[in-house]
């Protein structure tokens, strides 16, 4: 058996040395958060079918029961609505506006930053004053304002805070774009006849894709916080809809009576936005080539 068939052999088995070391030089931080991380997404996909009971239909007879209680494990609310199936709902409805709002950001972000790295002038001065606008605005302000004049609804909702966080992206991209149009390759496949567009996307994009899925993950905590704190003061998700924020805020007048109603969302709130950042600062460490 040659060496290279040896080798991959090794690896398929998992006994190969390197994969082991690998593996091994992973902080157990680290696990933990992949492993939430993939918990949450499981249950988002799938709450439909493990959610035990229907997350909108109240049962006046079952309220405020403790949780441990069978066959309501998390109890239930003040209308008796099953908390377990409320915070599966809520969870996926938490990521999917996460999920959505985050590429939004990275796609808008990093599409302004290759105009403003491809055009100059003007263009730049305009992106980067967006930019500047953007980090002084307080979004949280922003973001009320806009709710309360249009109303509420999902897709309004991700869109906005799709906003949030794009100048962070399109300060990366623009500096990154530039530091890579100056190392050479650009310039190189530009005399060799491809268009600026497949410049940026086959060849800059690729190289500074790892800086900006770390901070996607950097971004991706911080608009879970922002929903919950929408959610939590009415202009988010709205009822019969759930969210982990919604399920804070409603679980707030009942704290002292029914704390499992608002302490269920609100550890899965903190454990999951840990989860994401201790990932996010684990892969800007091994990603960033002047910390290896």
């Amino acid at each position: 058996m040659t060496d290279g068939t040896f080798d991959k052999v090794a690896i398929a088995e998992g006994t190969d040395p390197t994969w082991r070391r690998r593996m091994a030089s992973v902080p157990l931080l680290v696990w933990f958060a992949v492993l939430w991380i993939a918990a949450m997404i499981l249950v988002a996909l799938a709450a439909d079918w493990i959610a035990p009971y229907s997350y909108t239909t109240p049962n006046l007879r079952n309220r405020l029961v403790p949780p441990g209680t069978a066959p309501h494990w998390l109890g239930t609310d003040e209308l008796g609505r099953d908390v377990l199936s409320r915070l599966i709902v809520s969870i996926r409805i938490s990521l999917m506006i996460a999920f959505g709002a985050t590429i939004i950001s990275a796609v808008l972000g990093t599409t302004l930053g290759f105009v403003a790295a491809y055009f100059r002038g003007v263009a730049e001065q305009a992106v980067l004053m967006l930019a500047d606008f953007q980090a002084a605005m307080p979004f949280l302000i922003l973001a009320l304002s806009v709710l309360a004049f249009f109303g509420n609804s999902l897709a309004l909702l991700i869109g906005l805070m799709g906003l949030f966080g794009w100048e962070r992206y399109a300060r990366i991209a623009r500096g990154l774009a530039v530091s890579a149009s100056a190392q050479g390759y650009a310039s190189a496949v530009t005399q060799l006849g491809a268009s600026p567009g497949r410049v940026y996307l086959k060849h800059i994009l690729p190289n500074i894709a790892s800086t900006l899925i770390v901070s996607m993950t950097l971004v991706f905590p911080e608009v879970i916080l922002l929903e919950s704190g929408l959610s939590f003061l009415g202009l988010g998700v709205q009822p019969p809809m759930t969210s982990l924020g919604n399920m804070v805020g409603f679980g707030r007048e009942y704290i002292t009576r029914a704390p499992w109603i608002m302490l269920a969302p609100a550890l899965t709130i903190v454990l999951t936005t840990l989860a994401v950042s201790l990932l996010g600062d684990w892969l800007r460490d091994r990603l960033d080539p002047t910390l290896r």
